[in-house]
């Protein structure tokens, strides 16, 4: 509770500056906050109700904002047919059938004791009004309420992404819909749908029946599965981006069509990791009309005018060894791999454009050739996105916003789509910037852990492309971020529900609380340090600490704000002195449990020793505390053998690093002043 409260005390502070004495959690901040005087009261008799033309879709979205609400507060609301709406939404307009690129999302919300306004031109500024709305509601002395406030917001950038990688580890329909829920209550407003891979064709195909028999072990969305989704996204505002990755990361196309490949084959598909030498080949005509029925059959289930054909990573081995692709190149004046990549993406580029749709592909497919209407997205960084813009093409940028890299949500939040190289861009320029997306790549991840590799930080991210430049203040970020973090759950994404069953997994019916300990101790590690393990296949199962860590431990963060406190007043640091003093005990004491609970059970074994430090943390803790409330410097020697021992025990281990170094290294810092 003490933890909690110390968020809740950040919150306040947060938004007190805003006029709330009871501060909500508001992620993506608004552009604009006005408080006013009053609160409206939420009870059973509350209704939200479209005043102004009648709108099917946006009508069934207030019934879901009302059906969470209701679940969100406990409060039966039943909206009583003749009672007079609490919450009135005025829409202008309704827009289009399909959510478009550049269309008006902006709002207005005005709350007062007694009622609420939500005005939108368009159907997507109503539903982020209605986001808002619930993010406003708090528990007051008397029950839910909402505080007065006038309201004005509109986003930063019209291209507000996520993009999740189904291919390389299969997610579950579920697991796709319920992160589109907590999508549209942070305002995102693209999914990029990442479906092919080495691992695996996620689409069937009913031209090409072998690419999903052959190349998905059985692991695939039906095309009625797929329109499912995406008429469920677009009921939440949301586009859908799909992305079929060619000419490279094929080989799952391979297993069943080899004939498109540049080496005969056979294929089998990839269980490894890592880029593979696999490419279709570019020299064959037939390549290109297979690509022409896929493409007739694929763009008529995707209503966006944008396709993604990834274009990333395609290594050249193959074509430089082929004789019949390099005299080809030749006969075309194609100099190198570069050069025969770019013709390959001129020829797809036209067959998307004759069905209507734009071309959007990783930095390596920006070419001069190439027409000023396509899509890079850059994943090297702002000096490759600026480069794309100076040459005239329009860029998203995916750099620093690697969700599987398992960063803090601190670092996700200083990279700006418009900083650096991007930032120093003229006007007409950086109008080219559309914004950015974070990339969910799933190697190390599984249906049951994406949730919480992406959520909250992708709470932290949505605001970094909504909210206006100036929105920096860390401290607050992550005040408000852990508040939406729980408040997410009510859109139903289980980022911490199934932190605790994977626990339980791991321990073997055993009581869980000493793994809990260590595992609320320490953050798991991403892509590039698994990665350089090299024990890892598509079929390795996901269940050790590593996959259960979450990539920022909450209560590790909350031990540092309070360190920190001490550090700076020892004598008026209660709350925090007392905070540290019972978690540094918990860590000391929880070695002893912990390493019975592991002589049972294999999962643990290898993070004993991980628990020998945490104790050992906790130990140095306690004695720092000691020497700060007595205000006397901790021995030398003793600052020494600690100083040592943490740079050892920073590195990572299990695969995993021990945050809770950190606050113990603040207080180790202090002491020695």
């Amino acid at each position: 509770m003490l933890r909690f409260a110390l968020s809740l005390t950040l919150i306040s502070a947060t938004l007190i500056s805003f006029g709330f004495a009871a501060a909500p959690a508001l992620m993506p901040l608004p552009v604009t906050v006005r408080p006013g005087t009053g609160k409206l009261t939420l009870d059973a008799t509350f209704k939200a109700a479209l005043v102004s033309a009648p709108d099917a879709r946006l009508d069934a979205s207030i019934g879901r904002f009302v059906v969470r609400l209701s679940s969100q507060t406990g409060i039966p609301m039943l909206g009583l047919k003749d009672a007079a709406p609490k919450l009135r939404i005025e829409c202008a307009g309704v827009g289009g059938d399909y959510p478009a690129l550049g269309e008006d999302e902006s709002y207005t919300l005005d709350v007062t004791s007694e009622g609420a306004l939500l005005k939108a031109p368009t159907r997507a500024g109503a539903m982020h009004g209605l986001e808002t709305f619930g993010q406003l509601v708090t528990l007051g002395q008397g029950g839910f309420e909402v505080a007065a406030v006038h309201i004005e917001d509109n986003p930063r950038f019209p291209w507000r992404g996520l993009m999740l990688d189904s291919a390389r580890h299969w997610m579950p329909l579920e697991v796709v819909k319920r992160n589109l829920d907590a999508m549209a209550a942070v305002k995102l407003n693209v999914f990029h749908w990442h479906l092919s891979e080495d691992q695996g064709f996620r689409v069937e195909s009913k031209r090409f029946p072998k690419l999903q028999q052959e190349g998905s072990d059985g692991l695939f969305y039906t095309q009625d599965e797929i329109s499912g989704v995406v008429a469920y996204a677009r009921d939440r505002g949301i586009r859908v981006v799909p992305e079929f990755d060619i000419p490279g990361h094929t080989t799952a196309w391979l297993v069943g069509y080899p004939e498109l490949g540049t080496n005969p084959g056979p294929y089998e598909i990839g269980r490894k990791w890592g880029v593979y030498e696999n490419a279709l080949d570019p020299s064959r005509e037939e390549t290109y009309a297979f690509l022409d029925a896929f493409f007739e059959e694929m763009t008529a289930l995707f209503p966006d005018p944008y396709f993604h054909i990834g274009g990333d990573e395609v290594e050249a081995k193959q074509w430089n060894a082929s004789a019949r692709v390099q005299a080809w190149a030749k006969q075309n004046n194609l100099k190198d791999a570069h050069a025969i990549q770019a013709y390959f993406n001129q020829r797809v580029q036209k067959l998307l454009s004759k069905r209507g749709k734009i071309l959007i592909g990783w930095d390596e497919v920006l070419h001069p050739d190439l027409p000023r209407d396509i899509v890079v997205q850059s994943w090297r960084g702002q000096k490759s996105l600026a480069e794309a813009a100076t040459k005239g093409y329009r860029g998203i940028l995916s750099w620093g916003y690697y969700l599987d890299h398992l960063s803090p949500a601190a670092f996700h939040y200083a990279v700006d789509p418009l900083s650096g190289d991007a930032g120093k861009l003229a006007p007409a320029e950086k109008s080219r910037i559309l914004g950015g997306e974070m990339c969910m790549w799933a190697e190390y991840t599984t249906s049951e852990m994406v949730d919480s590799r992406i959520w909250p930080r992708a709470a932290a991210i949505a605001e970094r492309f909504w909210s206006p430049a100036a929105t920096k203040d860390v401290d607050s970020m992550y005040a408000r971020m852990e508040a939406v973090s729980r408040w997410l759950e009510w859109t139903g994404v289980q980022h911490r529900a199934n932190y605790a069953p994977m626990l339980d997994r791991m321990t073997g019916g055993r009581p869980t609380e000493p793994l809990r300990v260590l595992a609320d101790a320490v953050e798991g590690l991403g892509l590039g340090p698994r990665a350089r393990a090299g024990k890892y296949t598509s079929l390795t199962p996901m269940n050790r600490l590593a996959d259960a860590a979450r990539p920022e431990s909450e209560s590790v963060r909350a031990l540092e704000l309070a360190a920190a406190k001490v550090v700076a007043n020892p004598k008026g640091s209660p709350a925090e002195t007392a905070l540290l003093r019972r978690e540094f005990r918990r860590w000391a004491a929880n070695d002893a449990r912990f390493q019975e609970l592991a002589a049972e059970s294999p999962l643990l074994e290898e993070l004993k020793p991980l628990s020998r430090d945490l104790a050992a943390l906790g130990n140095a803790g306690l004695k720092l505390l000691d020497a700060l409330e007595k205000g006397q410097a901790p021995a030398a020697a003793f600052v020494a053998a600690q100083s040592k021992e943490i740079t050892r025990m920073e590195k990572p281990a299990a695969e995993v690093n021990l945050a809770a170094t950190r606050p113990v290294k603040l207080l180790l810092k202090g002491g020695k002043k």
